[in-house]
């Protein structure tokens, strides 16, 4: 027994050791950014950054009497626009990326508000996506945020460039539209729990296990505690009540979709997705926003919040585990591409 908490010890000091060092760059690096961490809601005119990008593209590669006509006819443009406010459509663009505990939401409320203020009837916004799940009550409390803006009856569009799974797809579904580029990762419209168990290693060292509650159903699949072929089916029934519910919420918005078909936890490349309805259209952000250039007014709306060093922290922390979980859904992509 000695010997077993000498290994023990120094195993747990090894561990907190690493632990500390990667605090302590994690620290360094979110006090770096603190001078720069404001509050507060920032509007770009996307039309002005394409315009922008344009110009300095076109100084680059034309004649310098091409220069000044180009520069000449922009500034009559905006000597026009000055005169008069636009009575062109507008759209207001906001972008989620989501983590585990999906804490963009914070930021995303605070722009819903602000676009639910101003928006009028020919206006529309577009979620640009970008979300692998996690926390089930997180989640859902960003998918009750876009449906704020349906409730409203102003038209939402989304595009996931990348993935909207899990959590993510109970976001994206809210849409009037969903907007997916051809390798975009949709679906898995499911509910996981895992958790490891030590009780096996910790009954061969003689360690004892406690745990004390109040309610039959407190606790019931545990970590170190042994653990019941009842407590496996309460854990199981808790999972399906709200798997339930998830398919509850995307046949709200999506009420074609065939969820035994797709509601098995699996998900879809874009091109499958639209097959199977996840889908709308096959068309990336950018070419989505490039189009929408020529007839509309864009706005890239976005909420700054100010947060306290301790929860940088933690974001940073979390920014590593969403990192590994992308890492996972990146194996999987690779390991069905042919060699």
């Amino acid at each position: 027994m000695t010997q077993f908490l000498a290994e023990y010890g120094l195993f747990l000091l090894k561990v907190i050791t690493i632990l500390a060092a990667i605090i302590v760059v994690i620290v360094v690096a979110a006090s770096a950014g603190r001078k720069a961490s404001h509050e507060g809601l920032e509007v770009e005119n996307l039309n002005k950054k394409y315009k922008t990008l344009a110009d300095v593209l076109l100084a680059a590669v034309s004649t310098k009497s091409a220069r000044k006509k180009a520069a000449k006819a922009r500034k009559k443009e905006e000597k026009a626009e000055s005169k008069a406010p636009s009575a062109r459509p507008r759209s207001f663009v906001i972008d989620f990326k989501g983590d585990l505990k999906a804490t963009a939401v914070a930021s995303l409320r605070e722009e819903v508000s602000a676009i639910l203020d101003v928006a009028a009837e020919r206006d529309d916004v577009i979620v640009r996506l970008e979300n692998h799940g996690g926390v089930v009550h997180e989640h859902g409390l960003a998918a009750s945020q876009l449906a704020r803006i349906r409730d409203h009856e102003i038209p939402l569009l989304v595009c996931v460039d990348k993935v909207a799974a899990s959590g993510g797809y109970l976001m994206a579904c809210v849409a009037s539209k969903v907007y997916a580029a051809p390798f975009a990762i949709l679906g898995s419209i499911g509910v996981l729990a895992q958790i490891p168990n030590f009780n096996r290693m910790l009954d061969s060292h003689g360690v004892d296990f406690e745990q004390v509650t109040a309610g039959k159903y407190k606790r019931t699949v545990t970590m170190f505690g042994k653990n019941t072929d009842e407590d496996r089916a309460k854990l199981k029934e808790e999972l399906e009540d709200v798997h339930a519910l998830f398919k509850d919420a995307v046949a709200k918005y999506r009420p074609a979709l065939d969820l035994d078909k797709v509601a098995t936890g699996e998900h879809w490349y874009g091109t499958r997705a639209l097959e199977y309805g996840l889908a709308d259209e096959i068309r990336t952000s950018d070419e989505l926003l490039k189009e929408r250039a020529s007839e509309r007014d864009l706005y890239l709306v976005s909420y700054k919040v100010k947060q306290p060093l301790q929860k940088r922290v933690l974001a940073h922390i979390d920014s590593l585990l969403e990192k590994a979980d992308a890492a996972g859904w990146r194996r999987r992509f690779e390991s069905r591409l042919p060699r």
